[in-house]
């Protein structure tokens, strides 16, 4: 199978295998008026299988949202059909707005204003805090 390079644009790449429909429904890439091509299971040396996600033109992205969701992925930003940046995401340290606190008692929960906030607690185990209550986050979106 054959995918066409792109001349600006951006590639979601190192992506774990079933990931990429999740990635490309929050990042709401159904709705650009350009070319999006993904591609599900690839062969990857490093990963074994992988997704990859190409982008006809360059976007703002919230890094954040897709260090959270997979922070292995490699984000590739190509102008002129060449490399111009590449950054590999990590876990974020806090994610705002993202997901909610499931506390019925926090103060986001009556504070509709208040946005949902989160800090990084244990890195190895990928656990998330409120920082108002301190309740663990769900574990995925």
């Amino acid at each position: 199978m054959i995918i066409g390079q792109i001349k600006d644009g951006i590639v979601l790449d190192h992506i774990t295998a079933g990931k990429g429909f999740e990635i490309y429904n929050v990042l709401g890439l159904g709705k650009l008026d350009c070319t999006v091509a993904m591609i599900n299971n690839a062969e990857s040396e490093k990963m074994g299988k992988k997704d990859i996600i190409k982008i006809g033109q360059v976007i703002d992205l919230d890094f954040t949202v897709l260090g959270y969701l997979d922070p292995g992925i490699t984000v590739n930003i190509i102008k002129d059909g060449k490399l111009a940046k590449r950054e590999h995401l990590m876990l974020p340290e806090s994610i705002t707005g993202l997901i909610k606190c499931k506390n019925p008692r926090c103060i986001t929960s009556t504070e509709q204003e208040l946005q949902h906030e989160f800090k990084l607690v244990d890195i190895e185990r990928k656990i998330y805090r409120c920082v108002y209550c301190e309740s663990e986050a769900p574990k995925q979106l």
